[in-house]
């Protein structure tokens, strides 16, 4: 869906999980994955899958942290960003807040953010939404950031 952006992209995974989206980056000849899970030991397995596949941590790097926090000491603007929070959440308003004003993100980088189907994303200034893609019970809405205006 990305085609050529992800190529030698910095890419941050939020809620990681399997870390299949991040791997997928990596694939796609991403040059760094950050990758964030909250659950001990499912971030170990993402390690252990970088490992194992022979990607050094200078190119898959694994914070096993809540979300929020890992926001507060990660450094760099991303390129693309993937969050998959647990559906029960809702919009993460909070955390695309912080993705920008810690400028994680600026007007260069694409936030993807999947979702029920179920339900329209509304986001928060500074972000607009690109498109939407459906795929049965899950969305994608791919998000904008808007330039600084400071």
């Amino acid at each position: 869906m990305l085609g050529s952006r992800t190529a030698g992209a910095r890419v941050l995974d939020l809620y990681a999980g399997t870390g299949a989206v991040g791997f997928e980056a990596l694939s796609r000849g991403a040059q760094e994955v950050v990758f964030v899970e909250g659950q001990p030991r499912v971030a170990q397995r993402i390690a252990a899958l970088a490992a194992q596949l022979g990607i050094g941590r200078d190119r898959a790097r694994v914070v096993n942290t809540r979300v929020e926090r890992a926001l507060e000491r990660l450094d760099g603007r991303f390129d693309i960003v993937f969050a998959d929070p647990p559906y029960a959440l809702g919009v993460p308003e909070r955390v695309l807040l912080r993705l920008h004003e810690r400028g994680l993100v600026d007007e260069r980088s694409l936030v993807v953010y999947e979702h029920s189907s179920r339900i329209t994303v509304g986001v928060p200034a500074p972000y607009r939404v690109g498109r939407r893609e459906a795929y049965g019970e899950v969305a994608l809405t791919f998000l904008a950031p808007e330039a600084d205006a400071s």
